[in-house]
Formats: structure tokens, C-alpha cells, sequence
């Protein structure tokens, strides 16, 4: 076979699914060179030539020269997502500052798109924070994505699911990263793509039992909270999102 194609995928529990469809069909020995890294920086490995494929962050996209969206998969949701949350001591009316997870663009984005259009309140926003080293005070909020987000809605008196604020917002689902490249890429390997993504999804339950993840329902996150195919729904959710995060 011609060399390994460089992907770069998100390193997130989310995630899983789709890279254990490229393990069963053997793709992660034969096609692809995979490396696992926080959401902003599989843009960045697209953008340094480093990937050849990466799954990006959406706020990404329209600053990445030449990037098309490819596959029909994506890590998205409809309604409830769990793992991108907002949490305060205080009820939102009241939050003035928002600490931001230092680590995904889109949902700060989210956050900022969600504050001025649904909740209409002006808050400061703290930029590039390691979310585990903020000790939120009275009126402040932090918003926490990926594997830090579990378990955390105990701790604090409040905690808002922002895909499910944005559903409520919108009547849209949200997509969070979608499968981009900058180069041409065989539409044979983007077909095979698509069918070790979608057999990484059927092979879910087979697919828990691998996984440990204390105080956490992994079956249900996976196959009601994670939406993974990239509809048309998705695509117009994914438009407006630019658009009212004034994206480009």
C-alpha cells in the first residue's frame, strides 16, 4: 500500500467509537498514522502540515486554508451532550465572568453566542484557563468540555449543558468537530472511512465493555448524548453557528 496517511483525531472519550471502527478494520495498521491529541491542536496539525486529516474543532474550519469537511461523521449532538457544561455557584442571571476551557475554541464560542443571544447577559470572559486550577468565587462561571466535565455537575449548585441550551435556542442539533483536510484526498479512502466509523457505532455495546469510567454511563453518553452522523440538520446548525459566532 502507498504510505500511511497522517491523521490526527481528538483524544476525548467521545471519540472512541469512531477510531474503534479504524482499529477493527485494521485501518490504524494499514492506512492511517494516528495520533490523539486535545481538540486546538488537530487544527494546528492540520495548519503545520504535520496531519493530512484531522478531526477539528467547527470555530476552526473557516481559518484553515483549502479545508473541506470530509466523511458523513462528526462529533455532534442533539440536545443533552453531558461533557460541555457550564458551572457556577450562581444562577446565570448573575454570573459576571466566565473562565474558558483553554482547550476547544467552539464551545468559548458556544459559550459567548449563548450569553449574548439566550441568557442576554455581558459577563467577562477569562481566556486560556486550566479549568482544574479555578476555584470559582461568588457571580463567577467556568465552562468545562471533555473527560474534566464528569462528575463535576456535584460539585457545584449549577450546571448548564450548552448543547442542550442551544437546542432549546435553536430546535438544531450542534456540531463540535468534523473530519477535515487541506490536500485531495481518494474518495475510496473517504468511503472507508465512513464504513469504519459506522462499524465502530454498531459494535458500541462490545465497545463499553473495554472501557472503564467510574460513575459514568459510557452506553448511554455514547449512543443518546453523542450524535455522530454528520446529517443535513447538523450542516445548517453548523451554518447559523458560524454565522451568529460572526466566524470566518
Amino acid at each position: 500500500m502507498d504510505e500511511k496517511i497522517n491523521l490526527t483525531a481528538v483524544s476525548y472519550l467521545n471519540t472512541k467509537p469512531l477510531l474503534y471502527g479504524l482499529e477493527l478494520l485494521g485501518l490504524d495498521q494499514t492506512m492511517f498514522n494516528i495520533k490523539l491529541e486535545n481538540p486546538s491542536n488537530c487544527a494546528v496539525s492540520l495548519l503545520n502540515g504535520t496531519s493530512t486529516i484531522g478531526l477539528v474543532p467547527v470555530a476552526m474550519i473557516p481559518s484553515i486554508p483549502n479545508a473541506s469537511i470530509i466523511t458523513d461523521y462528526c462529533i455532534g449532538s442533539d440536545g443533552f451532550v453531558k461533557t460541555v457544561m457550564l458551572f457556577s455557584n450562581t444562577v446565570i442571571d448573575e454570573v459576571n465572568s466566565i473562565f474558558l476551557d483553554n482547550h476547544s475554541r467552539t464551545s468559548a464560542i458556544l459559550t459567548r453566542i449563548l450569553c449574548e443571544f439566550y441568557w442576554k447577559i455581558s459577563p467577562t470572559f477569562i481566556n486560556n484557563i486550566e479549568i482544574s486550577n479555578v476555584e470559582l468565587k461568588a457571580n463567577e462561571a467556568a465552562l468545562v468540555i471533555g473527560d474534566k466535565s464528569i462528575g463535576l455537575e456535584n460539585k457545584y449548585k449549577y450546571a448548564y449543558d450548552l448543547s442542550n441550551i442551544w437546542k432549546e435556542m435553536t430546535g438544531l442539533p450542534f456540531v463540535f468537530a468534523a473530519w477535515i483536510t487541506t490536500q485531495k484526498i481518494e474518495r475510496q479512502t473517504i468511503e472507508t472511512m465512513n464504513k469504519a466509523f459506522e462499524l465502530g457505532i454498531s459494535k458500541i455495546n462490545e465497545l463499553v465493555k473495554k472501557l472503564v469510567v467510574p460513575n459514568f454511563d459510557i452506553l448511554t453518553y455514547f449512543k443518546e448524548n453523542i450524535s455522530y452522523r454528520l446529517d443535513n440538520q447538523k450542516k445548517e446548525a453548523l451554518s447559523l453557528y458560524w454565522n451568529m459566532g460572526k466566524i470566518k
